[in-house]
């Protein structure tokens, strides 16, 4: 299949009618849970570490965000805002914000029927995720929507996010940064993702609860200290990019020039691409979480969206305006190391380089519990090794294909895999609003019963 005819399939994947049903069910649930992205945002962020972890569940709720921050925190944060902006211009940005905005809401949606509706496999281990709320919530008769979904998780991780635009991304920026061959790094990450996701969810989410904090810090310092550097031209880009959101950005330099539609929808789809609101995978790893408040576990996986997109990709999107690097011809990771080099011109390519291929290797990890856990509705716990060996032979292929074919490809599947998972969304979300007023009810008894104990008053 040729490029341009991925392309031509891309763009009716991603036409009006996907962009209207995303932002149309972030839109629905924010009005109808009462902008609880933006009220709440500050209970959701405490109870990353404050979450008591209590009922069933494998994995602590600390250890779920982390792992699907794995997975969600990845190439799209780097490459993908780079390939946004070389295409649509800096107003790219800025639709990567609306779309984060209300993707929380979509992703607490996720969060909260996750843990509504997930399971116990033959395994004992939990299983969650839209293919459980489809078909627990929803109704047996829309089985059929739940298997759609399982199947294009599948090729998500197999095709699409979870190996070969990872993969990519790592072994360009290690050739770049320390020309280290592609056929070395092509062995030494599959030898090492192997080592990891044969041991489970649990393996996963050590890893995770360990790499992934780290690695946010490291990128996020490396980006401020570029903006450190050229702190001046801070207001100057975040005007441009308001404004370029609204007006057709006009070439310059290698930039081709680019209207707002073109701007929204490469803001919108690698948005996205890298928050994963509305795509389905983040509640899937959520289902899993200790906790006995479906709410409470949807505020904690809401917080995933504020950090990717909100914090990692906006620091991402200054830097490549402000260095005027996206209106030359690279793309890609290409396109962020120019950039970092105008600020650090001896280390900016190897800072890129540890926090990108961080960055990508775990989201290769998170990607393949989610493929894994599509697979085990699909096919049963005998599928889950089959499995996991095709995902490590394809991780080794990742590195030998073109990234234009790669991106094109993942936006394609991911597009697919969103359709059923907004169904459910907007056919559950009655289900979302009663499940959060009951949880903040109980939250305000606890706080007022504690307000007593702390401070008693005659008569009570």
């Amino acid at each position: 299949m040729n490029l341009d005819m991925l392309n031509a399939i891309d763009s009716f994947v991603w036409g009006p009618p996907l962009l209207f049903l995303l932002i149309g069910t972030g839109i629905m649930l924010t009005f109808r849970l009462r902008g609880l992205q933006i009220t709440q945002l500050p209970r959701a962020l405490k109870l990353i570490f404050t979450a008591k972890n209590q009922g069933e569940g494998d994995i602590d709720s600390f250890k779920a965000l982390c792992t699907a921050l794995a997975a969600t925190v990845g190439t799209g944060n780097i490459v993908g805002v780079a390939t946004a902006v070389h295409a649509g211009g800096p107003g790219a940005v800025f639709w990567m914000w609306m779309a984060a905005l209300i993707g929380m809401a979509t992703k607490y949606a996720e969060g909260c029927l996750a843990v509504k509706y997930r399971t116990i496999d033959k395994n004992g281990e939990i299983s969650g995720g839209p293919m459980y709320y489809i078909e627990n919530g929803l109704g047996k008769k829309y089985k059929p929507l739940a298997t759609l979904f399982a199947f294009f998780g599948v090729l998500v991780a197999f095709f699409g996010i979870g190996t070969f635009a990872q993969v990519n991304a790592i072994v360009e920026i290690t050739q770049l940064a320390a020309d280290v061959p592609v056929t070395y790094t092509a062995v030494v990450l599959t030898i090492v993702v192997a080592a990891v996701t044969i041991g489970g969810l649990q393996s996963i989410a050590r890893a995770a609860s360990k790499i992934v904090p780290a690695m946010a810090v490291i990128y996020v310092l490396s980006t401020l200290a570029f903006l450190g550097v050229f702190y001046e031209q801070i207001p100057a880009a975040v005007a441009e990019i308001i404004h370029d959101a609204f007006n057709p950005t006009a070439a310059a330099g290698g930039f081709l020039g680019a209207t707002v539609l073109v701007a929204m929808r490469n803001g919108v789809a690698r948005g996205v691409f890298s928050n994963e609101s509305g795509l389905g995978s983040a509640p899937i790893v959520a289902a899993a979480a200790k906790t006995k408040w479906p709410a409470e576990q949807g505020l904690i996986s809401m917080t995933g969206t504020f950090i990717d997109t909100i914090i990692i990709c906006t620091l991402t999107g200054l830097v490549l305006v402000i260095s005027g690097a996206w209106m030359g011809e690279l793309n890609g990771a290409a396109l962020t190391n120019v950039a970092f080099l105008q600020a650090f011109p001896n280390t900016g390519s190897i800072i890129l380089c540890i926090g990108l291929t961080l960055f990508a290797f775990t989201t290769i990890l998170g990607w393949n519990y989610y493929g894994e856990r599509c697979v085990e509705y699909l096919a049963g716990v005998k599928g889950i090794m089959p499995y996991r060996i095709t995902f490590i032979i394809l991780v080794a292929c990742g590195a030998f294909l073109k990234l234009e074919v790669i991106w094109v490809l993942a936006d394609i599947v991911n597009g697919l895999m969103a359709i059923p998972n907004l169904i459910a969304l907007i056919g559950l979300s009655g289900v979302v609003v009663a499940e959060t007023k009951a949880y903040l009810a109980q939250v305000k008894e606890e706080e007022q019963e504690e307000n007593i104990l702390v401070d008693p008053v005659d008569g009570h």
